[in-house]
């Protein structure tokens, strides 16, 4: 039987919190302080320890310190003082989730329904690391480049905690299945995993969308509606495009995210969530907060635990490998298996894949449809080593023609700019934009896969340019 126990100098709460665990099924012993607790742990190994941060001889961190008394133990922390510093400090030293003071029912059912012991998830971590080098792939990753090992540890390290993570990197680059990574590898794994794209949804209906609605809180509201917060209840949400969602309900979100309440559209009832939020974003974050597309606030919350996808050009050496790997999958979805030649791994492990890993997929997937037998020659591939726009510092701004002998398959120009030292990351994210639209024809297509970003961003962008007065010189549609 499941053994739990409370570390509290609250007496009251203690009892309480003892008699709804009790409840439940487990077994549990009460301490009052750090001293008494070494002590009821050399009798008896707990499985799953709720630690109080405020105690008579100590804080709760001191035994979170003595991680070898508690190697198979779960630690929860029971605070009424839940903060980012505790959350981080937390994470350094083992914990594995919050309950915040006062304690409900439905919190506390919610971290018992997700208790595992760290013996497993470990074990579960080894078996996949020692699959990276025969394979070359931890879960859904691929990839034995040296940023990509360092990435599988930061994951590790993060999914069996409930901390919040925020995912960076180009568009392109897999930031979502970083996020079900983490999710197939925490304790809330046996419930849902839902990703919304905040970029991809009508601001006017994305409130509705996140939270919910009532029947009849506006035009076309027949019944009421769960939105995603509810829908995930016990798993975990990706918000991708973190910063193309509206800054009005970027407070909002924020509220969640510090209460764990909300209320759905035309409610006056606030709803409690329990919801692990992964967060993601193709922008440098400091620069979408510069800009005013993220709040200062907001991006502090989410990045307790930043991870930073690094892109396809800069682990070429794993693009045969992926190759391989997409190609073996659409072999067995159509039924005919089809290899490379070595001409063919060589151009693809030469482009720069400026759409990432995304691009790389759909290149291979258009190579399989092309070929006619069995090997995929270099003809069916993109060509080699795409020119990058270079952004040069200097006194002055300047843009060449494109290059004539730019091709749609390439995606090549020799299009350039550049920009006077001290011009912003806003100012120099929309002089690139513009200047790779032209050299592209306004090609926008072309233009999101040269820059690395989706389509949607780059019409995302184009808006906002065309609302700051220049519009006469952007088109949108």
């Amino acid at each position: 039987m499941t053994h739990a126990l409370i570390v509290d100098d609250d007496v009251d709460s203690a009892s309480t919190l003892k008699a709804l665990i009790a409840g439940e099924g487990l077994t549990v012993a009460v301490v009052h302080s750090l001293r008494d607790a070494r002590r009821q742990i050399a009798l008896q190994q707990p499985d799953i320890v709720l630690l109080d941060l405020q105690l008579p001889d100590g804080s709760g961190m001191d035994l979170l310190a003595d991680r070898h008394m508690l190697a198979d133990s779960e630690i929860v922390l029971i605070t009424g003082h839940a903060s980012l510093e505790t959350s981080i400090q937390a994470l350094r030293l083992g914990a594995a989730d919050y309950i915040v003071k006062p304690i409900n029912m439905r919190q506390l059912q919610g971290v018992l329904s997700r208790f595992m012991k760290p013996a497993v998830l470990k074990a579960e971590v080894e078996v996949l690391v020692s699959q990276v080098e025969p394979s070359g792939h931890f879960g859904q990753l691929w990839g034995r480049a040296p940023s990509m090992l360092r990435l599988y540890e930061q994951i590790t390290r993060v999914a069996g905690t409930s901390v919040t993570v925020f995912i960076t990197g180009e568009s392109g680059s897999g930031k979502e299945v970083v996020a079900q990574t983490v999710h197939d590898l925490s304790r809330r794994r046996k419930q849902a995993f839902l990703a919304i794209n905040c970029g991809a949804i009508s601001p006017n209906l994305i409130e509705s969308e996140i939270f919910g609605h009532e029947k009849g809180s506006f035009t076309g509201a027949d019944r009421q509606h769960l939105g995603f917060f509810e829908r995930a209840s016990g798993g975990t949400l990706f918000l991708d495009e973190i910063t193309e969602m509206p800054m009005e309900l970027q407070v909002k979100l924020l509220r969640v995210l510090e209460t764990g309440r909300f209320m759905r559209v035309g409610s006056t009832l606030t709803q409690e969530t329990d919801v692990r939020v992964l967060a993601a974003t193709n922008r440098l974050p400091e620069q979408a907060v510069a800009s005013g597309k993220l709040r200062e606030d907001l991006f502090y919350r989410l990045n307790v635990f930043p991870i930073e996808l690094p892109p396809l050009r800069d682990r070429l050496s794993d693009v045969p490998l992926l190759a391989q790997h997409f190609l073996a999958a659409f072999g067995v979805q159509q039924g005919q298996a089809k290899r490379f030649s070595a001409a063919a791994l060589d151009r693809l492990s030469r482009h720069r894949w400026p759409g990432n890993v995304r691009e790389l997929r759909n290149a291979v997937q258009r190579a399989y449809v092309m070929s006619a037998g069995e090997a995929i020659d270099a003809e069916c591939l993109p060509d080699a080593a795409p020119a990058a726009l270079p952004v040069t510092p200097t006194a002055s701004a300047r843009a060449s023609e494109p290059d004539p002998r730019a091709t749609a398959s390439s995606q090549t120009c020799d299009e350039s700019i550049t920009l006077p030292i001290g011009t912003s990351m806003a100012q120099a994210e929309r002089a690139l934009i513009l200047a790779t639209l032209r050299a592209y024809h306004h090609h926008k297509e072309r233009t999101a896969a040269a820059l690395g970003i989706s389509l949607k961003t780059l019409y995302n962008r184009l808006k906002e340019y065309a609302g700051d007065g220049i519009g006469s010189s952007v088109d949108v549609d």
